[in-house]
């Protein structure tokens, strides 16, 4: 049984293929043939579809996501445009007039880093009176709460209602808690908003236990990406204790469902001024926390590593400042095994290279350098040569894994590949254009190493109206996607 894909084109390439797939006894569809198909084999086809010579390329994975926030990112109110506090809060006052009486008032987006005010509660006091207001930064690592909030979530009276690191991710999670019919809805449409963009998988690093949540998903019908879930140090020994490890299928998801990395936070944030930097931030010298925050002291994090690989779980570490990487860098040399570091935003010379030495993946997210360039300028002045050093890695030899941090920049590899090339948004100066790299290992660190389709492939695919190799950066942060197929079954198609 075959199924093939007429008249197509590989990006880079202006000959026409097809691309024959076969089914295996499950029903998994492999690539079995690329190239001119006889018109004898044509005809014994099941079914032909004509790309009429659009690109067909490797389906596409987002290595870093928090989907259920992502999920619920369009129900709340959007902060993203906001330049300082006393625009945020009149954003919540116009939000608390349309709201329902009584309803909490949650944000999402704000980026203080460069506000010309600071957040504190009374503002949001003023608002919205005694409605709880929580507001979550667009980094995820701190939250802005008004007096009625923090009374709710046990904070009392906090100085400033501004909530970094441990606690914000407490208020985070709660606030998510939504019931799972509801959250469960709101995944499936985001799922399928995903596929639409060539979207095949996923890594899932919500904090959450993520096993029960994608079982009941996928039974219930979302079926559109694979997902592989993350586990934090809360669930690390339930984890063992279940026999986990990092590759293996869940049984009955129909192979959508595998389990991911553990999870490590082990630092803060470039925005919030909570990345662990080896120099101290601008404006907060000799303050407490004036290099940010190591979350995870070395040892602890060595143990969790220890205990993770000892199960055969790969470890996922957050490091964003030069100083976190450096320490994850050590707890990897210490104890070995297979992971990556999240973020690795800012890195020394040397880092850089004992990347490689050690196998360590560097897992990205270029949209991330877009958003934050103007505040690393000022936090990380005269270090920003350092930052999001994509094409230094990979002259390094290092593996490359692009991700969104989803909902901290949109659910589109298009978005994050155009900002890995491109260095740019919004018709402003590439940003260190030097740290650019090419369309082809974009797409490769976008899509499990693969840049081009080929027989032995499982049929994971994306069809494009653009030959992504030649679309202008514009053009391939927006670009058309036809089709998407998982495992040989189309998940979106507008053919």
């Amino acid at each position: 049984m075959t199924l093939v894909l007429r008249n197509g084109r590989l990006p880079g390439d202006d000959e026409p293929v097809d691309v024959e797939i076969s089914f295996t006894g499950g029903g998994e569809g492999l690539v079995s043939h690329v190239g001119y198909l006889s018109p004898d084999r044509l005809s014994r086809a099941r079914q032909v579809v004509d790309l009429d010579e659009r690109w067909v390329l490797p389906g596409l994975w987002d290595n870093h996501v928090h989907f259920t926030q992502w999920a619920q990112t369009t129900r709340r109110l959007d902060l993203s445009a906001a330049t300082s506090a006393a625009q945020a809060a009149a954003l919540v006052a116009a939000r608390f007039e349309s709201a329902q009486q009584g309803d909490p008032v949650i944000g999402y987006g704000f980026r203080d880093g460069l506000w010309p005010d600071t957040p504190n509660r009374a503002l949001l006091d003023d608002a919205a009176g005694s409605v709880p207001v929580v507001l979550v930064s667009g980094d995820l690592h701190c939250c802005w709460l008004n007096s009625a909030a923090l009374a709710q979530h046990g904070f009392g009276e906090h100085a400033t209602g501004l909530l970094r690191e441990d606690e914000c991710f407490d208020v985070v999670a709660a606030v998510a808690t939504v019931a799972d019919d509801v959250t469960d809805t709101w995944a499936d449409e985001a799922a399928r908003a995903a596929a639409s963009r060539g979207v095949v998988g996923i890594v899932d690093l919500e904090m959450s236990w993520n096993l029960d949540t994608w079982r009941r998903r996928i039974a219930a019908g979302t079926d559109v990406l694979r997902v592989e879930f993350g586990i934090y140090t809360n669930d690390l020994a339930r984890a063992v204790a279940l026999g986990l490890s990092s590759g293996a299928v869940v049984d009955g998801t129909r192979g959508l469902l595998r389990v991911g990395p553990y999870k490590v936070i082990t630092d803060g944030s470039l925005n919030t001024r909570t990345a662990y930097c080896f120099d101290e931030y601008p404006g907060l010298e000799g303050s407490r926390g004036s290099r940010g925050l190591l979350t995870v002291p070395t040892e602890e994090l060595i143990g969790h590593l220890r205990t993770a690989t000892g199960a055969g779980i790969h470890v996922a570490v957050h490091a964003i400042g030069d100083h976190a990487n450096t320490l994850a860098l050590d707890a990897f040399e210490r104890v070995g095994g297979v992971g990556s570091i999240e973020h690795a935003q800012l890195l020394t010379d040397t880092d850089i290279a004992r990347f490689a030495k050690l196998g360590v993946t560097a897992s990205v997210q270029p949209e991330h350098a877009m958003d934050d360039r103007d505040v690393a300028d000022r936090y990380w002045a005269g270090r920003t040569g350092r930052a999001f050093v994509l094409a230094s890695l990979l002259s390094a030899g290092v593996d490359l894994a692009l991700g969104s941090d989803a909902p901290v920049a949109p659910l589109d590899p298009w978005v994050t590949m155009a900002a890995a090339v491109g260095r740019t948004r919004d018709g402003r100066e590439a940003w260190h254009p030097e740290q650019s790299i090419s369309r082809q290992a974009a797409l490769a660190a976008s899509a499990r190493g693969r840049h081009v389709v080929a027989a032995g492939d499982v049929a994971d695919l994306a069809v494009t109206e653009i030959d992504p190799f030649s679309a202008s950066i514009d053009d391939l942060r927006s670009m058309p996607v036809a089709a998407t197929m998982l495992a040989g079954r189309f998940t979106h198609s507008t053919l």
